[in-house]
């Protein structure tokens, strides 16, 4: 039986490299967003809009419904626009049922007594083997832990939107030292990844250009065996996690992570006003 094949359109976000995808059944016109961005400036304090704006742009363009609106976890570079993509659409949205896990761990590092650490700020928390639809696509949920505790890969017919595990082959695999991470758990489950179909289509959550080279976010299992510089030549996981663990250490964390989880553990939600109406980030001090 032939494969699904949905149509995979990325939209790229400058400013934190990251990518945010339509995944579109061609039979239906159904699409799901996955990893939405909302704009932060962080010099102004500033929140915007612009970016996931172009994206409710596009989908009104290609007459598109949206079924589903999609984070694959809780990101640390970026702020997600779930929560506003889901007030514009009225789509549902979802994440892995492990984000709780990350919620209590950083309700505890922003000293957040009250916040509800239950996934009640989505719609729907996956499990391994969950699945969903669009339209006449099946989607398949992969618990991918490793990266972050709450990692999942969302398999659409011949295409796996595989978050932060992997990266484009040029670049590697994703850094394992985030509270929470772990490099033994990344190498398994980016093994896991790499069982499927070779031909299976590769999205990555993140492009960084080495070399200077145009952007790019789709490989295949085939080519990540054979070219991903931080698998060819680890033969084993021990190998794996030495060097990643090795590299981690020399890595500094991202500019927007004490930023951004705040918000992305609340679904993508700014805290609340305070008494003077005006909205607050808590940066907590030493905890990373």
């Amino acid at each position: 039986m032939k494969t699904a094949r949905p149509d995979v359109v990325g939209f790229y976000h400058e400013a934190t490299f990251s990518i945010a995808y339509l995944v579109i059944d061609p039979t239906t016109r159904q699409a799901a967003i996955i990893d939405p961005v909302l704009d932060y400036d962080e010099k102004a304090g500033r929140v915007s809009t612009d970016f996931a704006d172009m994206l409710l742009a596009e989908v009104e363009k290609r007459g598109l419904s949206i079924a589903w609106i999609l984070d694959t976890h809780p990101h640390a570079d970026h702020f997600s626009a779930a929560a506003y993509m889901k007030e514009k659409l009225g789509a549902p949205t979802a994440i892995g049922e492990h984000v709780i896990d990350v919620q209590k761990l950083w309700k505890d590092f922003y000293n957040l007594p009250d916040f509800p650490a239950d996934g009640s700020q989505w719609d729907r928390l996956f499990a391994e083997g969950d699945t969903f639809q669009i339209g006449e696509l099946q989607g398949r949920v992969m618990f991918s832990p490793g990266h972050t505790l709450a990692s999942i890969t969302y398999v659409i017919g011949d295409a796996a939107f595989v978050h932060d595990t992997l990266f484009q082959p040029d670049f590697g695999t994703a850094r394992a030292d985030f509270p929470g991470g772990d490099a033994a758990e990344l190498y398994r489950s980016i093994q896991a990844i790499l069982s499927l179909p070779g031909d299976t289509r590769l999205f990555t959550g993140h492009d960084y250009q080495p070399g200077g080279r145009p952007v790019a976010f789709e490989s295949t299992v085939d080519e990540q065996t054979r070219e991903n510089i931080h698998l060819k030549d680890a033969p084993d996981e021990a190998t794996y996690v030495k060097r990643r663990n090795e590299r981690d250490g020399t890595l500094p964390m991202p500019k927007l992570i004490l930023h951004a989880l705040q918000v992305n553990i609340r679904g993508g939600r700014l805290p609340e006003p305070e008494d003077n109406g005006r909205v607050y980030l808590k940066i907590p001090i030493g905890v990373l």
